[in-house]
């Protein structure tokens, strides 16, 4: 299985480990009634399918995949807000996924987001965005001087003296960023149904499309029983 897939043109999701497989599932509900099975076949799936349609969701916590996602901040910063299915209690905030950054006071910012296409603003919605503006070479020439501005009072920042901490304020949303992302079945399926679709932002949108074929690779069967009824 291949666990590394690059996204946008720096990017990339790496699936580095995974917890449970497609019986996981099955044999966490069949628990109730004190019963487990070795193997997985047509009643599992059947079991499986009836606990997604009537959204019996605990089962599916039981099955986590920890990510390392390089990714432009802007995106992340989305990414950040999805905590359904991550949640093992509704009074307690014990997480049953968590978030680790690289560090820009440790490691040196080096690498931006170059977009291949500059869109249009939709009409006929204010959080999408649809085909390509007519000025592609002056929309590239404007960002890229904005991230030489940004790069250079950075750098003459550090050179007054200012902690990389806070000199970093200058630098855009643009630039890459590293995490390691470990999150339930259920906490990554929501983040696929919601940004895959067409009014998310087209970036975080070629994440989500990853994302999905990553899973399915790591849990075939509950994944398409999942697809058939949510995607």
């Amino acid at each position: 299985m291949e666990t590394k897939h690059k996204v946008l043109d720096k990017g990339f999701i790496e699936a580095l480990d995974s917890l449970g497989n497609d019986l996981t599932v099955a044999n966490s509900a069949r628990v109730s009634f004190g019963k487990r099975k070795k193997t997985y076949d047509k009643s599992d799936e059947r079991l499986v399918h009836y606990l997604a349609k009537h959204k019996h969701f605990s089962p599916f916590r039981h099955l986590v995949v920890q990510f390392h996602i390089k990714a432009p901040e802007f995106v992340m910063r989305q990414w950040y807000k999805h905590v359904v299915g991550a949640e093992t209690t509704s009074s307690y905030s014990t997480k049953d996924h968590a978030w680790n950054e690289i560090s820009g006071r440790y490691v040196p910012v080096e690498e931006y987001y170059i977009p291949e296409n500059w869109r249009q603003q939709s009409e006929d919605s204010k959080q999408a965005s649809v085909g390509a503006i007519a000025q592609q070479e002056e929309a590239i020439e404007c960002y890229t001087k904005a991230l030489q501005i940004g790069r250079h009072y950075y750098e003459r920042l550090l050179e007054l003296g200012v902690a990389k901490e806070q000199a970093r304020i200058v630098l855009p949303l643009s630039q890459y960023t590293e995490v390691y992302w470990t999150a339930s079945f259920q906490a990554i399926v929501n983040f696929i149904e919601l940004r895959d679709e067409p009014t998310a932002q087209w970036e975080i949108r070629e994440y989500a499309k990853v994302l999905k074929e990553q899973m399915s690779s790591i849990y075939p069967k509950t994944m398409q029983i999942w697809s058939d009824i949510y995607f």
